[in-house]
């Protein structure tokens, strides 16, 4: 009596599950774990697992198997994002305090199907971001792979802004550092103290800009005249993880005092966001990044126009009742 077909888990892709952030992100399991001893035994593995499939799709109800086949786009794994991680993590220093060096060390990372780890793929990287607190937030964050993983960070993000004042500049940099830093605090439990002070010192230095450039937005987008890279890479090889423009805000950085932002600390920090767009032509994600992107600069030049025509219409008035005023005088 034969008994019921054995089910072979479809947990097989652990190692391919979507490894999202960085330019190369996370590889989950080594070349060789996933490279066949030989040709026969690639045949023969081939087979089984389609006899596997045959057998399944038999056994189970088609609602079943449909929800053991997700939709591609959400499975696929961006390999640039796992790439991007490994190549941080194999050329960086860890000191998160060297603001020329400082490392994003994400790619430590496994490859994960967390939906909020997906999530910030599909619905963050990448997109340009012009709010300065989301910016701050961005900036802290990346800053942050110098100890943790994107996985990590996610899962206690809404820890960072209950710590962090909801990334509101002015309000962290009034923070009591001595109670932010001591054991046993929140805080603490994040980041290192050496973190944490470049933190509270970064929000000292954006309040500065804001003073200056009236916000962050103006001055960090001012590196790439408004509009973002679009970088149009086929390969995750081709992502680099630095560029010169991204050493160029860096020094500029450096120069007004932050801390922990090397070139490769505001190299990610440009890609979450939207700054540069990273990720593959071959990404669902490239489109859409680009498309809002463009809808943006077209919202900010409509809103430039209409500020004109309404200062226009301002003047011309005056200019009336100006003319008026003169001729009842006569």
């Amino acid at each position: 009596m034969s008994g019921a077909p054995r089910l072979r888990s479809m947990n097989v892709t652990d190692s391919e599950a979507r490894p999202v952030l960085g330019p190369a992100g996370n590889k989950a399991g080594s070349l060789s774990a996933r490279k066949p001893a030989s040709k026969p035994s690639k045949k023969v593995e081939k087979s089984s697992v389609e006899v596997t499939v045959v057998e399944e799709k038999k056994a189970l109800p088609s609602s079943t198997v449909n929800s053991l086949s997700p939709k591609t786009h959400s499975l696929s794994v961006p390999s640039v994002l796992r790439r991007h991680e490994r190549l941080l993590h194999s050329s960086l220093s860890l000191n998160a305090s060297c603001s020329s060096d400082a490392s994003t060390d994400s790619f430590q990372s496994r490859a994960s199907t967390d939906p909020s780890y997906a999530a910030f793929h599909d619905e963050e990287w990448g997109v340009p971001v012009h709010d300065d607190k989301k910016l701050f937030e961005l900036l802290v964050l990346s800053g942050s792979l110098s100890e943790l993983t994107w996985s990590a960070i996610l899962s206690k993000r809404h820890i960072f802004r209950e710590v962090f004042m909801d990334f509101d500049p002015v309000a962290v940099s009034k923070l009591n550092e001595k109670k932010l830093i001591a054991h046993g605090s929140v805080a603490s439990s994040l980041l290192s103290e050496l973190m944490l002070r470049a933190i509270v010192e970064n929000a000292r230095q954006i309040s500065k800009v804001i003073d200056e450039f009236r916000s962050f937005d103006q001055y960090i987008w001012s590196f790439v005249n408004h509009k973002p890279i679009v970088s149009r890479f086929r390969y995750p090889r081709q992502v680099p993880v630095k560029t010169p423009k991204a050493d160029v805000i860096s020094k500029d950085l450096v120069r007004r005092g932050f801390r922990s932002v090397g070139p490769t600390v505001i190299y990610s920090f440009m890609q979450v966001a939207g700054i540069t767009n990273d990720h593959l032509t071959s990404c669902f994600r490239f489109q859409e990044c680009i498309t809002a992107a463009e809808a943006k600069e077209e919202n900010v030049t409509k809103d430039t126009t209409e500020k004109k025509e309404t200062v226009n219409v301002i003047n011309t008035e005056l200019s009336v009742a100006i003319d008026e005023l003169s001729f009842s005088t006569k």
